[in-house]
């Protein structure tokens, strides 16, 4: 005979929230026991299971909710105690809070799992880990068909980049054999050009033997093969969108992270003829013991003109840093002028900058290995305990002068252990299981909030939670250089202009 009928969360008042019936059974039926189930609670019993004519309810108290088991009389009660258990582990695998929202937004995970608990009414022998693999349903062939498409599309992305140097072959051999080339000696070209209009610093700065060719570098009296390299990059974007449709996950490069700050930080609504974007990229990593192993920042002002009345112009700079930058104007700029007053202009002042065009004027670089200089730092200690270990992680802002965005600091859990219990808490977190990442999520780091720490126990030794990444936007740069007035050649009357700034992290890592 079968022994379980049906599996059930539901209310205190009985109402179903997700339920599993492993016989033939209408909804009707299932929802008329489940309705009757508290009022049959009300005996003052401390008992885990009640009964009926036909039917006994085992059940198990989940906060404002119970998981509820519907077996029929003639079956063993401690079998059934032993898999509610294993029903009630399973909960908190998929479901963050035990709350209503939240077990019915994550009602078919729950449905999968119940079904590998028990099958035809019978339990299958079968524990959580089991459980967690066959749901994830771990393949060889899709990871085998996913590094396939992974070389894919390395090979074009490689093939991208031969594109790009044989153009760029091209115009110097233009340049050298006399032919017009672009005025300003490659201003706007993919050397000092932006990927894309979002906030972030031009990858070529980064990694110069990587340009990335914008619309912009295509010139009209240019070389026949900008027009090629163009149409590959268009084949490549048709491949991605093709594996994206094919159901394929494609994790941004670094390149791309342009468009998901430009998310986060649109550039101004109100953009002036003149317009600046003060960039810096942070690519920091440090040890878990302290210590900063290597840090490195990148910072550029492009500037960009859009109406010619404009283009004879200087920028006043405040350079207010104390962290021992390297600057490093662009060749076309007057570099004395700049050293003498700090501002920048062109070396011939009678030329106009291009119109239209996104000019890097000025650039920066800051590296060190001084501990003082890491604007936020994470301490993580994890304990050793009976169960597992008992992880304190907390973060403190260095550099009061910031203001961070959308802070994710993500920490490695291991697998197969369940979700972490979490203590002390500032700020939000989220448990990935299928990564096996604990995510810390704040909205804001500033002066007011500086400091903030987690508490979380878990099954594990203390290396499994390493290494920490971090990811933050901010609208402040980190070093104190900015604009502060433009002004025409002629005349030294001021211009209205706009700007925005971008803080961002390119890597940011405690090993």
């Amino acid at each position: 005979m079968l022994v379980l009928l049906a599996a059930a969360v539901c209310t205190k008042a009985g109402k179903a929230i997700v339920s599993r019936q492993f016989v033939e059974m209408t909804r009707t039926r299932i929802e008329g026991l489940l309705a009757a189930f508290p009022k049959l609670m009300n005996m003052g019993k401390q008992h885990t299971f009640v009964e009926t004519d036909s039917v006994r309810y085992v059940y198990q108290p989940l906060e404002k909710l119970y998981m509820v088991l519907i077996t029929t009389k003639n079956s063993n009660i401690l079998e059934d105690l032993e898999t509610l258990r294993l029903f009630s582990r399973v909960i908190p695998e998929y479901c963050r809070v035990l709350e209503e929202s939240e077990i019915s937004e994550h009602c078919f995970d729950l449905i999968f799992a119940f079904d590998e608990i028990v099958a035809l009414g019978y339990r299958e022998n079968v524990n959580l880990a089991q459980i967690r693999t066959f749901t994830e349903m771990d393949s060889h062939e899709e990871k085998v068909f996913r590094a396939v498409r992974e070389t894919q599309e390395r090979e074009a992305k490689a093939e991208m980049r031969r594109k790009a140097k044989e153009l760029q072959q091209a115009r110097r051999d233009a340049e050298r054999s006399g032919k017009k080339v672009p005025a300003f000696g490659g201003f706007g070209s993919a050397g000092m050009t932006s990927v894309s209009s979002g906030s972030i610093i031009t990858d070529t700065i980064v990694e110069p033997e990587k340009p990335k060719i914008t619309p912009a570098t295509v010139r009209p009296s240019g070389p026949s093969k900008a027009l090629k390299l163009g149409a590959k990059g268009k084949e490549v974007d048709n491949f991605v969108d093709k594996l994206k449709s094919e159901g394929e996950t494609i994790m941004p490069t670094s390149g791309k992270r342009g468009s998901d700050v430009s998310k986060v930080l649109p550039p101004p609504v109100n953009v002036e003829s003149v317009h600046l974007r003060v960039e810096e990229k942070i690519s920091l990593t440090c040890g878990r013991d302290g210590g900063l192993q290597n840090m490195e920042l990148l910072g550029m002002i492009t500037l960009r003109v859009t109406d010619d009345k404009s283009g004879r112009i200087r920028l006043i700079i405040n350079n207010n840093d104390n962290k021992g930058l390297q600057l490093q104007t662009h060749p076309n700029v007057d570099k004395k002028l700049f050293t003498a007053d700090s501002v920048i202009g062109l070396k011939n002042p009678e030329k106009s900058f291009p119109l239209n065009n996104d000019v890097g004027v000025l650039k920066w670089r800051l590296q060190s290995t001084d501990e003082s200089l890491i604007p936020l730092t994470i301490n993580c200690w994890p304990s050793e305990s009976g169960s597992g270990c008992d992880v304190n992680i907390e973060y403190e802002l260095q550099e009061e002068s910031l203001e961070l965005n959308d802070v994710v600091i993500s920490i490695p859990v291991p697998s197969g252990v369940g979700a972490p219990v979490i203590g002390d808490l500032d700020g939000e977190y989220k448990h990935d299981s299928r990564r096996n990442i604990l995510e810390w999520c704040l909205p804001v780091i500033d002066a007011n909030n500086k400091t903030g720490s987690l508490e979380f126990s878990i099954a594990g030794q203390p290396n499994d939670f390493f290494p920490i990444n971090v990811s933050f936007v901010s609208k402040r740069n980190y070093c104190d250089i900015q604009v502060t007035k433009v002004t025409h050649v002629d005349g030294d009357s001021s211009i209205r202009f706009s700007s925005e700034t971008s803080f961002v992290v390119d890597k940011y890592e405690i090993l």
